[in-house]
This record gives C-alpha cells, structure tokens and sequence, in this order.
C-alpha cells in the first residue's frame, strides 16, 4: 500500500492529443507537449506550475528530460520509470506520494507515440530471450494467445466470450467522439476476423494508433479551488511478476490480483462499491483476466461475465466506457487513457457514455506480457 494518504491529492486536468495517424514530421514531444498543454488549459493552471514530471515512452531514452527541454521546465522532481503500458499508473502512485511529501506541488504525467505513423517494426527490436525466440513468437500478441489458451483449457473460455469483449468496448467507442473506430461489431465478425495468434484474431487485438495524453495532478487543498471537479487519488497498488511470459508464475492469474487488493485496501473499498473500471485491454483476453483477478467475479468466470452482457452500455459494470484500447485508441502504452477516462468519469463529462451517479472509478493498466500491474481507484468528493 502507498505510504501516501488516502485522498489527498488529486487529478485536476486531463488530456488527450491528436489522437488516430498523425501528420508527417510530428514527433512523440510533440504530441506530449499538446495534451500537456491543453491538460493545463483543462484545470486552469500555467505551465511555469509544473515541479514535478512523469514520462515514458518506446521513442525516446530519455523522454522526462526531453520534454522538460521542449517545454522549458526545471522540475524539482522527475521520473521516468519504464514498465510498459501500466507505467502512468505506476507513476501516479510516485506523483501521489511526492506531493504528498511535499517534493513537489503540482505534477505532470504526459504519453505520446508516433508508433502508427512510423510503423511498429521500427520502434525498437526485439530482445533475445532464449526460452522464448528460437520458437519465434509474434510478440507480445503471443504471449496473451498463450494466457488466453490456458485459460481456455482450465476453465472453458471460449473465442465467443472473448469475442463480447471486443464487441462491447465497440458498442462504447460508438458513443466516443474521438474514437478510432467509427462501426458496429457482431461476435460474427469478431469470430470471422483474420488469426494472428490462435486464438486471438486481429479483432482480439488492439488497435495500432498515434497519440498522446497528460494528467496534471495537485494537493487536495489547492485541487478545490481550481477550474474543474477533482478526482482524488483514494487508492493505488503496483507490482511485478516478471518480464517474459516464460517467467510468468501462473499464465491465468496475473499480477492485478494484489495490486487490486493494495489499491482497495488504501481506499477502504470492494469491488462491489465501483461504479465503472477503465482495464487495460490490449487483448480481449485482458479484460477476462483482470475482472477475475480484481474481485469483481471469481476466477475462470470472467468469460460468461463478459458475455452477460455486464460490461456492455447498460449493464451493472461499465467497462472500457471510451471504447478502450480495442475500439478508442492505443498508441503502444495504453495506461495512461485509463486515468483521463476515469477522471472524465467521476467529473461527469462523458456525454452519451456517462454513467450515471459515478462517484468511484477504478483505472487499471498492464504493462509487458501481463508483466507489470498497477490499479487506481479515483473518486469524487463524496466518496472522501
């Protein structure tokens, strides 16, 4: 659990950039410096506020101190830790403690990849790993098959459950303005979509975007008197398991489980007590996973809850509500879009996908081959 306190300090503006395929010559900074930009413009404050700076990203080596050039910043904090997509959760929990502690007063998370407008093979090559590369995987869409296989066999998931994940971040992203896909899906579809890894096809898959996004976060005292409804940080876990999905302890039980069990313990809340998650679905196996490992139903029932209908518009957990990394966008590190909705969520912004009476949201984000897991829960005033 944090050594922060529970709620005090909080999300006060949020971001996206351009999001989709982004023109010719715009680089990760720029995309980062836009959402930061207009992040500041969401809650009011000005970029010489900025004392604390979170970052990741596959483009740069250095993407904190890159972007403190390009915006002109001298932070007395600065933190740049990479663990793939869950890395903005990760530092949300460090931003959290930080101004808590007082190292810093106002803090930045910021995100932006060019990964579709340079094409995926050119971000970085593939590391050796001599467990996994002699058999040649399609990485990390490999990794996931083998978990959804697994899964498959031990508890009699199905491609058809799978496949109502896919079609429910779907029907939300059709309630989305800015998301990348404009159509409806049918399971149909979803079953019919080319393989890219038994038995994830490309529908399984997320999508291959540009973008970017920034969180400015700040102390509950200052956070109240700002442009925009806070949402406070009342709960945050983070952990690792391994890097290589050869090195994984159990391929149906990932890391979400004592991450979920540090963020509600801080908060002092269940599963029950959410009113909507933002899960990271890179895969659709990834949200089977993660609400079985974060307690909203029991293991191996993740795909009959998918199928439900639970996660869909209109069901008793909303889930993805922008249409997720499946549907809304993914620009290589997901993470942090599942905070900017949450956030949007709890302040009642969402518009057509608003869920009504959301005062606790629940952010969570993967990193890796399921390596790295962080959870969140936000929540509204009332919920302090």
């Amino acid at each position: 659990m944090s050594a922060a306190r529970r709620g005090s300090a909080a999300i006060v503006g949020v971001a996206e950039s351009d999001l989709g395929e982004v023109a010719a010559g715009v680089s990760p900074l720029d995309l980062m410096a836009q959402a930061t930009l207009r992040a500041l413009d969401d809650c009011g404050l000005k970029l010489n506020d900025i004392d604390g700076v979170f970052t990741a990203s596959t483009q740069s080596r250095m993407p904190s101190l890159g972007l403190c050039e390009y915006l002109g910043l001298r932070p007395r904090f600065n933190d740049a830790t990479n663990v793939g997509g869950s890395s903005f959760l990760f530092h949300l929990e460090h931003a959290h403690a930080a101004l808590d502690a007082g190292l810093c007063q106002v803090a930045l998370i910021a995100y932006g990849s060019t990964q579709r407008s340079v094409g995926r093979a050119n971000l970085a090559s593939p590391e050796f790993n001599p467990y996994e590369s002699p058999f040649r995987p399609v990485m990390p869409v490999t990794g996931y098959a083998l978990a959804a296989s697994r899964h498959m066999a031990l508890f009699g998931t199905t491609k058809e459950q799978l496949a109502e994940v896919a079609v429910a971040a779907r029907q939300w992203a059709l309630m989305n303005p800015v998301a990348w896909e404009k159509k409806p899906l049918s399971v149909a579809e979803v079953m019919a979509s080319r393989m890219v890894s038994d038995p994830l096809s490309v529908r399984d898959c997320c999508l291959v975007t540009d973008g970017g996004g920034a969180i400015i976060l700040t102390g509950a005292e200052r956070a109240r008197s700002l442009r925009k409804k806070p949402a406070y940080i009342l709960g945050t876990g983070a952990v690792s398991t391994h890097q290589y999905i050869s090195g994984m302890p159990d391929l149906t039980v990932t890391g979400a489980k004592r991450s979920g069990e540090l963020a509600f313990a801080m908060a002092k809340l269940g599963p029950a007590d959410i009113h909507v998650a933002e899960l990271y679905d890179a895969f659709t196996i990834n949200t089977v996973l993660f609400l079985e490992d974060l307690g909203f139903c029991a293991k191996g029932e993740g795909g009959n809850f998918a199928a439900s209908g639970a996660i869909a518009p209109g069901g008793r957990l909303p889930v993805n509500t922008n249409g997720g990394g499946l549907s809304y966008c993914h620009p290589g590190m997901y993470g942090i879009f599942t905070l900017i909705e949450a956030a949007r969520q709890i302040r009642g912004e969402c518009g057509e996908r608003q869920v009504a009476g959301c005062e606790v949201a629940l952010a969570h984000g993967n990193g890796g081959v399921l390596s790295s897991q962080a959870t969140a829960i936000l929540g509204a005033r009332e919920a302090l």
